[in-house]
């Protein structure tokens, strides 16, 4: 899975405008979570034509595009799957350097993870990953 990041000035109307671009262009947000940090903008979005969103993306000024790979996973939604999991990656020595809840129900949560190493990381967690998310 792969993740947009976007980084800005933080401003009126950029929500309106990065969202009015994505339906402009029929692209789905299956994902999105939006902060400010300091005087930025911090945004992070999962959506159904990753490729056509980054170029739909370039035309609004004065924002930094990141991307990134994630890992999706499904956990049981109940205190401490997380820890287990995050204690795989710790004692391999893989760095997280994000993970968001996607989705989460009664039983289950999807979570996606970004890491220093996805390959490897993804091998730690091969019994809970969703491969075709």
């Amino acid at each position: 899975m792969k993740q947009i990041h976007i980084i800005s000035p933080k401003r009126i109307g950029l929500m309106a405008e990065l969202t009015e671009i994505l339906a402009e262009a029929g692209i789905n947000i299956e994902s999105i979570d939006a902060e400010e940090v300091g005087r930025n903008a911090v945004i992070v979005l999962n959506v159904d034509q990753y490729d056509l969103a980054l170029h739909n993306l370039r035309s609004i000024k004065g924002i930094k595009l990141i991307t990134e790979d994630a890992i999706l996973v499904r956990l049981k939604n109940k205190p401490g799957a997380l820890a287990l999991i995050s204690r795989r990656f710790t004692d391999k020595s893989i760095s997280i350097r994000s993970i968001r809840f996607v989705k989460r129900d009664e039983e289950y949560a999807l979570v996606a993870i970004s890491t220093d190493r996805t390959d490897a990381a993804l091998e730690l967690v091969s019994d809970v990953a969703v491969l075709n998310a």
